[in-house]
C-alpha cells in the first residue's frame, strides 16, 4: 500500500467517467430516459452521486441530544393514563404524549410518580384554554417543563372550523406565549403527508403554517416569548426522501428565523405515516413502521413515536404496543442508532436531495406568501385543492400498481378474511357539518380497495 489510507491507492473518478462508462453499457439507449427518473415532486433522480454534486451544500449542525423514544398514551382517566405511562417508562419511553380530551383532566394525577426531568412530556390537548395551562402549572411547578404545543391554525385545517374563533383563538395564543412554557406553538406537518400532499408540498406548508405564527407573535407579542417551534411529521415509505425531508424542513426552518433575525430552536418529532398503512396483510405494517422511524431518526427527529402495526382497525392493546415500543428499541439500544450525531452526513445522495428539497420548498413557500399567506390560501380553499391534486395522482399510481403496498394490491393472499377482526372503523368517517372552510380530509391509499374486499368476504 503506497498510500497512508487504503483510499490513497485509488484515483478519484469524475462524474463524467462514470456516466461515459454507464453509457457504454447501456448500448445506445438514451441515458436519460433509461436511468434517470422524476419524482412527483419534479425532482430528478440520477443513477451516481458523487462529491460533485454536493457543491455549495451547507452540512446540518449536530442536533444535540440522542433522539428519544415516545409513547402515545389516551388521557380520558388522569390516574389509568398515569399507570400506563409509567408502565412504558418502565419498559424503556422516554418521552410521553398525553392525549388529552378536556379540561377536565387533572395534571398533577396525570403526572404522579413521572420525573419530568428524565421523562420528556407532550401534552396534545384536544381543546384551547389557556386558564388550563396556567392552573397545570401552578398545581405542578414542573409543568412549565411541559410541551403544551397548540395548533389553532392546524385545528382549522383538519376540522374546518377555530376552537371559538380566529379572533379568540389568537388571543389565547399571545396569552399562552406569556406564562413563559418551554414549547407552546406545534405545527402539525403530518396532516398534509396523512392527506397525501407531496414532500416538498409538506415543507413548504409547515414553513407557511410556522409563518403565520410568526407573523402573529411579531404583531401580539415580542418574539423573544416564542422559545422554541414543534413540528409533527408523519413519515412515509419513500426512505431516502423521508431521511432527507426532515433534514430539509430544518434547513428551511432556519433560513425562515434568519428573515426574522432571531434564533429560536425548532424541535421535530416524528411518527409513522397511516396513510400507507394496510387492514388486509397488516404484519406488513410492522415492517414499514420500522423503516419508516429509522428513517425518523436518521433524519434528525428528535422524538420518535411509533405507530402499533393494527392501529387501524384495533383498539389499544398489550401486544401491538409492546411491539410498537420494542422496535424504537431495538433501533437504539441494539443497531446503535443512538451513537451517532446526524449519520446522514457525508452521504452524497442524502445531502442533495435535502438540497433539492429545500430549494423547491422555498420556493413554493414563497409563492405561498405572495398570494397572502397560509390562511387566506386555506380560506380560499387553494392548499386543499393542491393537495388533492397530489393524493390524486398518488392514488392513481396505487391503484394502477405502479405504487405497491404488498399484501393490499400486489402479492395478495385472497383467502384472508378481515371482517371478524376490525374493532374500529378504518375509513374516512363522513359526518356532515357546518364549517367555515373545507377541511383537510386524511385518507389511505388502500381505503377503497379494502372496502370492495370486504363487502365481498
Amino acid at each position: 500500500m503506497n498510500g497512508k489510507t487504503l483510499f490513497d491507492n485509488f484515483r478519484e473518478i469524475s462524474a463524467k467517467e462514470w456516466k461515459q462508462k454507464i453509457q457504454y453499457a447501456l448500448k445506445g439507449k438514451e441515458y436519460n430516459e433509461e436511468v434517470v427518473w422524476d419524482t412527483p415532486e419534479g425532482i430528478k433522480i440520477k443513477p451516481f452521486y458523487n462529491s460533485e454534486d454536493l457543491g455549495n451544500t451547507t452540512p446540518l449542525s449536530a442536533t444535540g441530544d440522542s433522539w428519544k423514544i415516545g409513547h402515545l398514551v389516551y388521557a380520558g382517566n388522569a390516574r389509568m393514563a398515569n399507570a400506563n405511562a409509567l408502565r412504558h417508562i418502565e419498559r424503556g419511553a422516554e418521552a410521553i404524549t398525553f392525549l388529552i380530551p378536556n379540561d377536565t383532566i387533572d395534571v398533577s394525577s396525570l403526572l404522579d410518580n413521572i420525573d419530568i426531568n428524565l421523562v420528556k412530556i407532550y401534552f396534545d390537548m384536544q381543546f384551547l384554554s389557556k386558564s388550563y395551562i396556567s392552573n397545570s402549572i401552578h398545581r405542578c411547578p414542573d409543568a412549565s417543563k411541559i410541551s403544551f404545543a397548540i395548533d389553532p391554525v392546524g385545528y382549522l385545517a383538519r376540522t374546518g372550523n377555530w376552537h371559538h374563533s380566529m379572533k379568540e383563538d389568537l388571543l389565547a395564543v399571545k396569552d399562552i406565549l406569556s406564562l413563559n412554557i418551554e414549547n407552546v406553538l406545534q405545527v402539525n406537518v403530518g396532516l398534509y403527508e396523512n392527506a397525501g400532499a407531496d414532500i416538498v408540498q409538506q415543507l413548504a406548508y409547515a414553513m407557511a403554517h410556522a409563518n403565520e405564527y410568526l407573523h402573529m407573535c411579531q404583531e401580539q407579542s415580542d418574539l423573544r416569548q416564542l422559545k422554541k417551534m414543534e413540528f409533527k411529521l408523519a413519515i412515509g415509505g419513500n426512505y431516502f426522501f423521508e431521511i432527507s425531508k426532515i433534514r430539509a424542513l430544518r434547513k428551511l426552518w432556519s433560513t425562515l428565523i434568519g428573515a426574522y433575525e432571531i434564533s429560536i430552536p425548532c424541535h421535530i418529532i416524528s411518527t409513522p405515516s397511516r396513510r400507507n398503512k394496510t387492514v388486509y396483510d397488516y404484519n406488513v405494517n410492522m415492517l414499514r413502521t420500522t423503516t419508516e422511524s429509522m428513517a425518523a431518526v436518521l433524519g434528525g427527529s428528535d422524538t420518535v413515536f411509533n405507530m402499533p402495526y393494527d392501529a387501524i382497525f384495533k383498539k389499544e392493546n398489550k401486544f401491538s404496543n409492546r411491539i410498537a415500543l420494542n422496535q424504537l428499541l431495538l433501533l437504539k439500544e441494539e443497531s446503535y442508532f443512538a451513537k451517532v450525531k446526524n449519520p446522514a452526513d457525508g452521504s452524497y445522495y442524502i445531502e442533495t436531495l435535502t438540497d433539492q428539497l429545500a430549494e423547491k420548498a422555498l420556493l413554493y413557500f414563497k409563492r405561498i406568501e405572495k398570494e397572502g399567506g397560509f390562511l387566506k390560501l386555506l380560506k380560499s380553499h387553494t392548499i386543499q385543492q393542491q393537495i388533492a391534486t397530489a393524493a390524486k395522482k398518488q392514488q392513481e399510481k396505487f391503484n394502477s400498481k405502479q405504487m405497491v403496498l404488498v399484501g393490499t394490491n400486489a402479492f395478495v393472499t385472497n383467502t384472508d378474511t378481515m371482517s371478524n377482526e376490525i374493532e374500529l372503523f378504518p375509513f374516512v368517517k363522513r359526518k356532515p357539518r357546518k364549517t367555515l372552510i373545507l377541511p383537510i380530509i386524511e385518507k389511505r391509499l388502500a381505503e377503497e380497495l379494502e372496502q370492495n374486499r370486504l363487502s365481498h368476504e
